[in-house]
């Protein structure tokens, strides 16, 4: 049968992918003794590559290679035949009875591979063989040294998910016997946020794999120099705009679909996506140091392994049952199986790095806190200080049930009060540190530099006291007014010094500073993103108006200056549910002026009719959203209870995110080389964009 041989393909992957491991890291051994070797033969003669190693490590290399293929090929299958059994409705699987059903839309029915755990972790395995197979196509000639190793790390990670798809989540199950129809999918994850989302996060924590490998490449090569980290630069922008976008897509989700006024609880899985996206922030601001300065190596490295770790960590959080969460999978066997991974990886890595430290010493040193090397390792403690909490609040439950035997749970108020003050300090950095020099800034440049930004903020802050008395959101605000002057300033001078010495207009200047130094202002682009999800947070944080109502027919309510009237409910039947959705008409309260009509509504599921959805009524301006929730209504609904918001300046949170990625994709994408000196080319390490910041 079909699914039997999806099974084995499996079992086949996992036999190969012992295999490759084995021939990555022995392979990689091999080269390694033999370019030691020829290195203290000829003397100051460097010998790199394949070609310096054995017969033996040649052909061990090449079937670490070929491995990956082969197993990147037989998951690909697996998945495919997956695909199949939920599109064409295979209820004698397990997998595909449990998450879908005939009446499920075919989105939806595609989507259910990573809605239950077996099939997220065969999605999981499927995208991971594809980030390695691209790895291996792309560094195969270009970094012979590090891919053996590369090689061996990505396939041992390989070899943990294929033992869990074997041995604890076989996804192709059989029950012996063809039921009619599937149990169908959560309800929850019946929305269009959840079909994208999920696939975010996991190309965000999955492609985190590929740095990690690279780490522990160049630990075990003991090529510890400044390009494995240029190497490893872009490979941590893709999955962190990846994860990036994933989070926010996931806020969105709990916007919409939740139903409780907000977009972040600060959930145990919520925390467990966001911690790696600030380990590998404060990486992708650090390896800039090293890049340029040769220093914080261990630091790097350190950070990378932590944010792999916290991928691991997230992981079983979200599938061993241990923290209670509305986004985590049902408690299965799977998490010893983490946990053992976790020990087997946290216990070798640290090994290595004791070992590997001689190699790690640093170049130079911080010569002042006034320079940008200082405030990026400033910025840095404030990322590790972030993370430490969310992971201590995240945690602190479980550890408060083994301790005193009751579970102590931390919510959003414990979050917001400890981590509220370092992100307003992060911000703060954010402004600063790109405007600082490389080793020290005299009194003059930061004249020159903090002159406009600072009086921006400083002029601001008269008219925002008139919005509201309370000090957090105005110092909040002001510092967002900060930042952004500084960005702004920096694309206006730019813009201007390319206007006079090119004589372009002011677009064509403004396109030729991102072209020519993309790092540099798609890393202001990103900082600007960042910049609105902070506004956003604070008008909806401290801002925010709400009321409960029970309306009859007819009926109206007013809030912050708007006027919701209750016109009817209705009924309608879709193909796995029924919708029922109340009328409301908002009107502008001073004038009678209608401004929109809106539906909130709940989706009640034929095959859960006790786990009912709310899908809001929204009016979305600029400057406020108009947020209702239908709570329930009375016989033919000639009554209903609504729950309404208005919520101050979300809309920037979804533009900022989008500005995120956009600033992203600038930074990855190739850019021309600006003209360097005879003897600049000549320089083994070329130091990249020096004239500017790097930002994540």
């Amino acid at each position: 049968m079909i699914f039997d041989f999806a099974y084995l393909t499996l079992v086949l992957a996992l036999v190969l992918c012992a295999f490759g491991t084995a021939a990555g890291f022995w392979g990689g051994r091999l080269d390694s003794q033999k370019a030691a070797q020829s290195s203290a033969i000829s003397g100051h003669r460097r010998t790199t590559g394949i070609g310096a190693g054995s017969a033996w490590g040649d052909k061990l290399t090449e079937s670490s290679f070929h491995s990956i293929y082969a197993v990147s090929g037989l998951v690909g299958i697996a998945a495919v035949i997956l695909w199949y059994g939920l599109l064409t409705d295979q209820f004698q699987i397990a997998y595909i009875w449990n998450s879908s059903e005939r009446t499920l839309p075919t989105f939806y029915k595609f989507a259910a591979i990573w809605g239950g755990q077996a099939g997220s972790l065969l999605f999981w395995t499927l995208l991971l063989s594809l980030f390695s197979t691209a790895a291996a196509l792309t560094f195969r000639t270009s970094q012979r040294t590090l891919m053996p190793y590369v090689n061996g790390t990505l396939l041992a990670n390989l070899l943990f998910f294929l033992i869990l798809l074997v041995f604890s989540a076989n996804p192709f199950e059989q029950i012996g016997l063809l039921p009619s129809d599937g149990r169908g999918l959560n309800p929850l994850l019946q929305n269009y946020w959840m079909v994208i989302h999920p696939v975010m996060l996991y190309l965000g924590w999955v492609g985190l794999s590929v740095p990690f490998a690279f780490a522990v490449a160049a630990l075990l090569s003991k090529r510890l120099d400044r390009r494995w980290v240029r190497t490893v630069r872009r490979w941590t922008l893709i999955p962190w705009m990846f994860l990036s976008a994933g989070i926010i897509m996931g806020s969105q989700w709990a916007y919409m679909e939740l139903g409780w006024g907000g977009y972040w609880a600060w959930d145990p899985v919520e925390n467990a996506s966001f911690l790696p996206w600030l380990t590998a922030t404060a990486f992708l601001h650090s390896v800039i140091i090293q890049e340029q300065r040769g220093i914080l190596k261990v630091w790097n490295v350190t950070l990378i392994w932590l944010t792999f770790t916290l991928v691991i960590l997230g992981t079983f959080t979200t599938r061993s049952g241990i923290l209670s969460s509305v986004h985590s999978f049902a408690q299965s066997p799977v998490g010893p199986y983490f946990l053992v991974f976790l020990a087997v990886t946290t216990v070798g890595f640290l090994l290595l790095l004791f070992h590997r430290m001689p190699y790690l010493q640093g170049e130079n040193e911080i010569d002042s806190i006034s320079s940008r090397e200082g405030a990026f390792l400033a910025n840095n403690w404030l990322f590790a200080g972030i993370a430490f909490v969310v992971l201590w609040g995240t945690f602190y439950p479980m550890f408060s049930e083994i301790l005193t035997g009751e579970r102590i749970s931390v919510a959003a108020p414990w979050f917001n009060r400890v981590a509220g003050p370092l992100f307003l300090l992060l911000f703060v950095l954010m402004g600063v540190g790109p405007l600082l020099g490389w080793r020290r800034t005299g009194a003059k440049a930061l004249r020159r530099q903090f002159t406009w930004p600072l009086a921006a903020a400083l002029i601001s802050i008269p008219f925002l006291l008139f919005t509201s008395r309370n000090v957090f959101p105005v110092v909040g605000f002001a510092v967002c007014i900060f930042v952004a002057a500084t960005i702004v300033q920096e694309f206006v001078r730019g813009a201007i010094a390319r206007r006079r010495s090119r004589g372009e207009p002011v677009a064509s200047a403004l396109w030729g500073l991102i072209r020519r130094n993309g790092r540099r202002y798609g890393g202001y682009v990103i900082h600007f993103g960042i910049v609105l999800i902070g506004v956003a947070i604070i008008g909806n944080e401290f801002y925010q108006s709400t009321t409960h109502v029970t309306l009859a027919e007819g009926d109206e309510v007013e809030l912050s200056g708007y006027s919701l009237k209750y016109i009817a409910l209705e009924s309608k039947q879709q193909s796995n549910h029924t919708e029922i959705r109340a009328n409301l008409q908002v009107s502008d309260a001073e004038t009678g002026r209608i401004l929109a009509k809106i539906f909130p509504r709940r989706n009640i599921y034929d095959k859960s009719p006790d786990q009912p959805t709310s899908e809001v009524g929204l009016r979305m301006t600029p400057a406020e959203d108009v947020y209702v929730i239908l709570n329930g209504w009375e016989g033919d609904g000639s009554s209903a209870t609504f729950t309404v918001y208005v919520n101050p300046l979300t809309m920037w949170m979804w533009v900022g995110g989008l500005l995120v990625v956009l600033g992203t994709v600038v930074c990855v994408w190739p850019h021309p080389k600006p003209a360097r000196s005879s003897r600049e080319a000549t320089t083994p390490f070329p130091g990249g964009a020096a004239a500017g910041p790097v930002s994540a």
